[in-house]
């Protein structure tokens, strides 16, 4: 396995990285301060949680319109104008007096952008790097993440105590024009992976290919169901501690770090298989301790073990690359991506309206039961599910097909985690 150093080696690997985590800051530091805006504005936790992760709902769309887009556009391209829109719509946001209605109009339409952003940036970077190289390039990323989200929350919250959330959204577009620039200048001009146009129709046919295996159902249901209740439980975080979601948010971002950086490196290939069902239990466990609504110092020890759990995405991607064919790699990176996020969203919507009944803290203790159960029925089908047969070989290595009628694989299969839509993509 490559180490961490070598894959800076690469060609475009550098600028693809920076790119990301500049769209990773952007996207910490708006979603704290639209969050914190619609709070003040509303005092609703269910508007404060939409309006942080409502991008995520609009990902439905983009899955069953969009995502063919990630093997049939220019990855540069379209890598840069979704930064772009990304800029113009956090803009928009901070127009003193919008109405809510109106950010939320703009929230969900970013979120229909975004829908497309996983599969080409995580098609290209599976392009990019050599056969061994995907897995620890896919640590290294959820790392940045980690780090950039400790930073980017902790910054956020100290310039929310100084300055307005319109002006934090303000320099939030400022780094999504940073990472717009950084990519168009630092990617080279790739062709697409696959020959003809996006549509709706051929969408739907990839995704019914990818849909086609039990096995891989049951892979894409893991990474998105157990992880999106939790990013419900953290959707709360800004009602359930108004003036330390910021805290909250770094120390949850801290635990990711830990868990990527583990599972990623850390662990040999033997022990990490077996670690996904264990992993997803400690992504929701420490959250049931909120049924006793702890203070400030338990909540952030709490969110920092259970953001270890993120590192079994890492394990199920892994096994959703031996399923991948090749030309299809970015319509089902986008797929995990996009299923993922509307997870999350959907979570956020449902962990609020039980907080906006109830209290934040019941809101986060119904999600983290949700999680756990869930995970335990998925690990009982999975056991009971045939081996699947040799995947494939790896994803975005093949040669392009020749233009003509699309390609229809004999044997179909999804694919690897995301990138970074509602702040918290994992």
């Amino acid at each position: 396995m490559p180490s961490y150093r070598s894959l800076f080696g690469t060609p475009e690997f550098t600028p693809l990285f920076l790119g990301s985590a500049a769209q990773t800051a952007a996207q910490t530091v708006g979603g704290l301060a639209l969050a914190t805006l619609v709070y003040r504005a509303t005092g609703s936790p269910l508007l404060s949680a939409v309006s942080m992760f409502g991008p995520s709902l609009a990902q439905v769309l983009g899955a069953t319109v969009l995502l063919s887009g990630a093997d049939r556009l220019p990855p540069r391209t379209a890598l840069s104008l979704i930064a772009l829109a990304f800029a113009a719509g956090t803009a928009v946001q901070a127009v003193p007096g919008l109405p809510v209605g109106a950010v939320f109009a703009v929230v969900l339409l970013l979120g229909l952008v975004a829908s497309l952003g996983g599969g080409v940036r995580w098609g290209l970077l599976n392009e990019v790097l050599a056969k061994d190289g995907y897995l620890p390039g896919r640590s290294l990323f959820n790392m940045m993440g980690g780090l950039t989200q400790v930073a980017g929350f902790a910054t956020g919250g100290a310039l929310l105590t100084a300055l307005s959330p319109r002006v934090c959204l303000l320099l939030s577009a400022a780094l999504y024009l940073t990472a717009a620039l950084v990519l168009r200048l630092g990617l080279s001009a790739r062709p697409p992976r696959t020959a003809g146009r996006p549509s709706a129709p051929a969408t739907w046919r990839t995704n019914a290919l990818l849909w086609s295996s039990r096995p891989r159902r049951l892979t894409y249901l893991g990474l998105w169901l157990p992880n999106g209740m939790v990013v419900g439980c953290e959707s709360l975080y800004v009602s359930y501690a108004p003036h330390a979601a910021g805290t909250l948010f770094a120390c949850g971002a801290l635990g990711m770090f830990a868990g990527d950086a583990t599972v990623g490196r850390l662990l040999p290939p033997a022990v990490r298989r077996r670690l996904a069902t264990p992993l997803l239990l400690v992504l929701a466990a420490p959250y049931l301790v909120f049924c006793a609504r702890p203070p400030l110092p338990v909540a952030a020890v709490c969110v920092a073990v259970a953001s270890v759990g993120f590192g079994a995405s890492l394990v199920q991607q892994e096994r959703l690359m031996e399923l991948t064919p090749g030309e299809l790699a970015g319509q089902a990176l986008g797929l995990h991506s996009s299923g993922m996020l509307t997870m999350q969203g959907v979570s956020a919507v449902l962990a609020g309206a039980v907080a906006q009944l109830t209290s934040p803290a019941a809101g986060m203790t119904a999600m983290a039961a949700g999680s756990v159960c869930m995970t335990l029925v998925l690990a009982t089908a999975a056991r009971r599910s045939p081996a699947p047969e040799p995947g494939p070989a790896r994803p975005g290595r093949e040669p392009r097909p020749a233009p003509g009628p699309e390609p229809r694989p004999a044997r179909p299969g999804p694919e690897p985690d995301p990138e970074s839509p509602g702040p918290r993509a994992r």
